[in-house]
């Protein structure tokens, strides 16, 4: 059953008691980037192995995310300033515990490439807490491959 979660804005990411930071660098430009999460929504189960759909919603303003294992998510885009960041805050999901839920991309150039940061900013339940901080290792794995995927697919472009 999915449950509303706590209204929170970008400053979230700062703040939250849960922050999980993953960062790679890649050969695709930042634009390219930037385009893949942003304005090619569709295309994430393309190189994010974990998300199963992927839709906009709201005219833009919004996203609806299933992840492989049953997992959804509703979201509200909190910032899509192109090329640097792109975020979004869950809004209802039916992840037991979770309370609030900010995801934040930080794009920047590096060489001819691009330094990509994934913030997963979490608040929730003790139990819900401390599964993330167990999955903070698959969490780095996932969004490793996912980055090094999605290097390949629009470095390809």
């Amino acid at each position: 059953m999915a449950r509303r979660l706590r209204p929170v804005d970008l400053g979230f990411v700062a703040t939250a008691p849960v922050r999980l930071v993953f960062a790679r660098e890649i050969s695709a430009s930042p634009a390219r980037v930037f385009h893949a999460l942003a304005d090619d929504v569709p295309g994430w189960p393309q190189w994010f192995s974990a998300v199963k759909l992927a839709r906009v919603t709201d005219g833009g303003a919004g996203r609806e995310i299933r992840l492989r294992g049953g997992t959804r998510f509703e979201e509200t885009v909190l910032v899509a300033k192109e090329p640097e960041v792109y975020a979004y805050r869950v809004d209802t999901t039916n992840a037991p515990g979770a309370r609030a839920l900010v995801e934040e991309w930080r794009l920047a150039p590096r060489g001819t490439g691009t330094r990509v940061q994934w913030i997963f900013a979490a608040d929730g339940t003790a139990p819900f807490r401390a599964v993330l901080g167990l999955a903070r290792p698959g969490l780095g794995r996932a969004f490793r491959d996912a980055v090094t995927s999605l290097d390949r697919r629009v470095g390809a472009l």
